[in-house]
């Protein structure tokens, strides 16, 4: 039973962090996929949520051992969960239109490059700015609302259904602004901003909008991430998340709205599983010691003394599932061909 449990709440914790991972895709698959804006900064605006569910809802200052913070508004939970979410939602969107007046104008690989800059000067905001954030040390009692009450185990799979319903409402009122007139545009100005200056379309703003509702929703992420974690630390807030995104929107399918969740979620999965590899070796080489337990061995001995090779191999396993990934599906599981043609073609 206990083989049962844990495995359960190993499928709770997956889920929980693909429909995280599922908001993130979808804010940049709205600035990306459908407006053409290369975005290598993402991980700021999720940063930018986190720490303002955390100061938001953190205990007073003064009252956490060793935490050097200066502001901690400590709204009560439950009740201020949607407060905090909606200010975190909000830093998001004012982080993203910040940079975006400064950088949406750039073309292509030069915005990539600015985003990527003005995300580390963010990276940096937050570990010299202790009064703020806490430095490096971050805020580590960020409240899980209803823990206590409802106990470590229902709280999971509660958090993991509030997780979810937040995904699906995002998922649907980003779905209807695609499907509305806005959509089109956005569409219009990726293919071709010269055409749609011609038609009198002002396309600074338009872009402006997209980015900043694409670091909106990745702010919101941020907030429910943080509540689920119950701590914000800037090595949680590093690049390889943003790339980690794109990872799952490419796997996905560019342009695809379904795509970028389900890319979320295959991502996830082929990191969390691939976890298992020195698990999987060990139970091998116990149960058939005298046959494949030798050519197991065998395969690791080229590198005795090195006790990280094998947890490095899921690495190389999450490496291969992209290739075929991208040799057979090169638009992404649930990408359209069509739409990485255009967006090829673009200015």
């Amino acid at each position: 039973m206990a083989i049962v449990t844990g495995w359960v709440a190993f499928v709770v914790t997956v889920a929980t962090i693909a429909c995280i991972y599922g908001l993130l895709t979808i804010g940049l698959n709205l600035q990306f996929g459908f407006t053409g804006l290369l975005n290598f900064g993402h991980v700021a605006f999720f940063a930018a949520g986190a720490y303002t569910a955390a100061i938001v809802s953190m205990p007073p200052p003064g009252t956490v051992p060793g935490a050097r913070y200066m502001i901690g508004l400590a709204v009560p939970m439950p009740a201020g969960l949607l407060l905090t979410l909606a200010a975190a939602t909000l830093m998001g969107g004012v982080l993203a239109a910040l940079i975006g007046v400064s950088a949406i104008r750039l073309e292509s690989h030069y915005l990539a490059i600015a985003t990527f800059a003005l995300a580390g000067i963010f990276y940096d905001v937050l570990v010299n700015e202790r009064w703020l954030t806490n430095g490096t040390f971050g805020m580590t009692q960020v409240p899980k609302p209803l823990r206590a009450t409802l106990g470590a185990d229902a709280w999971a799979l509660a958090y993991l259904l509030f997780a979810a319903a937040t995904l699906a409402v995002v998922y649907l009122l980003v779905g209807r602004l695609l499907e509305a007139p806005f959509g089109r545009v956005l569409r219009g100005v990726r293919e071709s901003t010269a055409a749609a200056e011609m038609l009198g379309k002002d396309t600074d703003r338009i872009k402006l909008v997209a980015f900043s509702l694409g670091g909106a929703i990745a702010g919101l992420a941020g907030g429910v991430y943080a509540h689920y974690i119950g701590s914000v630390v800037t090595g949680q807030f590093v690049a390889g998340v943003t790339f980690t995104v794109w990872a799952a929107l490419l796997l996905g399918g560019v342009a695809s709205h379904r795509g970028a969740v389900v890319g979320a979620f295959i991502l996830v999965a082929f990191q969390q599983s691939t976890r298992f590899i020195t698990t999987a070796y060990d139970a091998a080489v116990a149960a058939f010691p005298d046959t494949l337990g030798v050519v197991l061995t065998a395969l690791a001995a080229p590198l005795p003394g090195h006790p990280a090779f094998l947890p490095s191999v899921r690495f190389m396993i999450i490496g291969l599932l992209f290739i075929l990934v991208i040799r057979f599906r090169p638009a992404g599981v649930l990408g359209d061909p069509q739409e990485v043609t255009v967006m090829g073609s673009e200015e």
